[in-house]
């Protein structure tokens, strides 16, 4: 990308399930920084705040975004979303934003928007308005 943009973060119960969004989004959006956080850190279902944290601190510090959007599939993942925007610095949390909406259809919409230079909010609203475009 020429220029800062928007990168995502897709946080599920299943490493697995996060890699394979993160695939299928990057083939839709090849130049947008997109994270993997699923799966607790010993490798089972669950949600690691670890992971949703070092995700989002790597596009932040290493990816050259301007901002993130986190996605999540199941309750207790949006739960540890929110847990790691508590505890960031105003600041940065000023950057990241917590979209609701579906996890596949979400990613390849608001990675697709960010690929086209929207804002972490536009990314987020594309994100909420995908499951009436799919």
């Amino acid at each position: 990308m020429s220029s800062p943009g928007t990168g995502l973060v897709v946080v599920s119960h299943s490493a697995r399930l996060a890699e394979g969004v993160v695939e299928v989004a990057a083939q839709m959006a090849p130049d947008v920084a997109l994270r993997a956080a699923g799966g607790t850190d010993d490798g089972g279902i669950g949600t690691s705040f670890e992971k949703v944290e070092a995700a989002v601190a790597e596009l932040l510090d290493d990816g050259g975004v301007a901002g993130v959007v986190v996605l999540t599939d199941l309750g207790s993942a949006t739960m540890t979303a929110e847990s790691v925007l508590d505890m960031l610095d105003d600041d940065v949390a000023a950057r990241v934003v917590l979209a609701d909406g579906p996890l596949v259809e979400g990613a390849v919409a608001g990675a697709v928007a960010a690929q086209g230079g929207a804002d972490a909010a536009a990314v987020a609203r594309t994100v909420a308005e995908a499951a009436g475009s799919f």
